[in-house]
């Protein structure tokens, strides 16, 4: 997923419950489908972010030795200006880029 072509808000808005209705006719359903594609892109987010981030890690044991690496200041920053993951999920489903595959149960 590339971060920067987003075009989710990055702040809250009020959304009609109905807007959400476009691939399932169950409210619960669909909020369900998008928490769960929320929390991928909130795992994904996050292990890019430490991926980077461990570019910059200093493995010295001191504390005294405190400096500010511009470019890690630059990478947090971007990754703190990012919409919510939620968000991000909702725009998906909204523009049906969200795939849904139900498992169907086995009758004994």
């Amino acid at each position: 997923m590339d971060l920067r072509k987003v075009d989710a808000p990055k702040s809250t808005i009020a959304r009609d419950q109905r807007s959400l209705l476009t691939s399932t006719n169950n409210v619960y359903e669909a909020l369900h489908l998008i928490s769960v594609r929320a929390d991928q892109i909130s795992v994904e987010i996050k292990e890019e972010l430490q991926s980077k981030l461990s570019e910059f890690a200093s493995h010295t044991e001191s504390l005294d030795e405190v400096f500010e690496n511009k470019e890690q200041i630059e990478v947090s920053r971007f990754y703190e200006r990012l919409p919510k993951p939620n968000a991000i999920a909702i725009e998906e489903w909204l523009s049906n880029e969200i795939y849904i595959r139900k498992v169907e149960e086995k009758e004994s």
